[in-house]
């Protein structure tokens, strides 16, 4: 499949600004590709919403002139559209999703978990400090990658490094096609760095550790304080959760604006295309090996190992790529055998039922 790569270049609302006043279900963040999965005349009895926080008891949804709590039901996360059922709202249908975010859930039930869907630009937030990490930073990017969703790296706290350059040098390298931002989000300046991906009708994230400064610029651009911020832990530069739960602003503008929890641990799941995008390099060369099952250790030509003694690859990098295309090859196949066992318990329990009522 060939992936188009040109918009992660540029700000993904930079041709798509509306030449005249959105309507309100534009202002949520509503495109052509969702009003064609409708039906113009069921639309009054099943209209349109969007999810814009996830709750135990349900998801609280907005529409045109509607803001409700749907009950559990649809399999649904932040950002996704729903086709609102008044009569039985938790059969609400949810609509094809342009993109979504997902990973493996933290701890061992070895389950897929929706972080948000329908995302046009993410925002990877990290610090110039302790907290910046190349191989955390791969990760966030090789998920924006595998979701088709533009990333932009933003790097905080630029103001109290004595050199913010060489962090900036250090993620530009990790791909060519994703830019790098170095800002300091107690100022004003990220309303003007971020203003071309934030525009009418679009929809952006942030995603990163705790403390990185991902409420802080949520606030900047909202001018006003939509979100809890706490100051990070000085020995370690590790920050503490003050964003709870994953929940969509809205600005003025209409510009729907996600703040996420920082995450711990990011388990990557059915993102091999993703990974492969970061690691283009490597991947171009494994393709060179002399034996297609090549684990570029000592195997007799290999392209992988030939580079790296002619130092044209970097060790540390090519260790981060084996790892990581590891770990989602034993997420993918452990998730999948979940699966089936599920499946194969859910055909038990329907025989001894079937035998009981007999």
């Amino acid at each position: 499949m060939t992936r188009d790569y040109s918009k992660f270049l540029l700000p993904s609302g930079s041709s798509k600004i509306p030449r005249r006043a959105p309507s309100p279900l534009e202002r949520l963040g509503w495109k052509p590709f969702f009003s064609q999965q409708t039906d113009v005349e069921a639309a009054a009895d099943t209209p349109p919403v969007r999810v814009v926080e996830v709750h135990r008891n349900g998801l609280r949804v907005l529409g045109e002139n509607l803001d409700t709590i749907l009950p559990p039901g649809p399999d649904a996360t932040v950002g996704d559209w729903l086709l609102y059922d008044p009569q039985k709202p938790s059969n609400s249908k949810v609509l094809e999703r342009r993109s979504v975010f997902k990973r493996r859930a933290p701890g061992s039930d070895r389950k897929r978990q929706l972080i948000a869907a329908n995302v046009d630009t993410v925002f990877i937030v990290s610090s110039c400090n302790k907290d910046f990490n190349i191989a955390r930073l791969e990760r966030y990017v090789a998920l924006a990658f595998e979701a088709e969703v533009t990333p932009v790296i933003l790097l905080t706290k630029a103001d109290l490094c004595d050199d913010p350059e060489a962090y900036v040098k250090a993620a530009s390298a990790i791909s060519g096609r994703v830019l790098v931002e170095a800002l300091n989000a107690l100022s004003e300046e990220p309303i003007a760095r971020l203003a071309p991906w934030c525009t009418p009708g679009q929809s952006v994230a942030f995603l990163g550790s705790s403390g990185v400064g991902k409420s802080t610029l949520v606030n900047t651009l909202f001018r006003d304080g939509v979100a809890d911020t706490a100051a990070i832990r000085e020995d370690d530069s590790k920050g503490r959760h003050t964003t709870t739960r994953r929940q969509l602003h809205f600005t003025a503008e209409g510009c729907a604006v996600l703040d996420t929890p920082g995450m711990r641990e990011l388990q990557l799941t059915d993102a091999e295309a993703g990974i492969a995008d970061v690691f283009a390099d490597i991947v171009a060369l494994a393709d060179q090996c002399r034996f297609s099952d090549c684990r570029h250790d000592r195997e007799p030509g290999c392209a992988i190992q030939g580079a790296l003694a002619r130092g044209e690859i970097d060790p540390d990098r090519l260790a981060r790529w084996i790892k990581l295309a590891a770990e989602e090859r034993f997420n993918a196949s452990t998730l999948a055998e979940r699966k089936t066992a599920d499946k194969s318990l859910r055909k038990m329990i329907n025989a001894i039922q079937r035998k009981n009522r007999k």
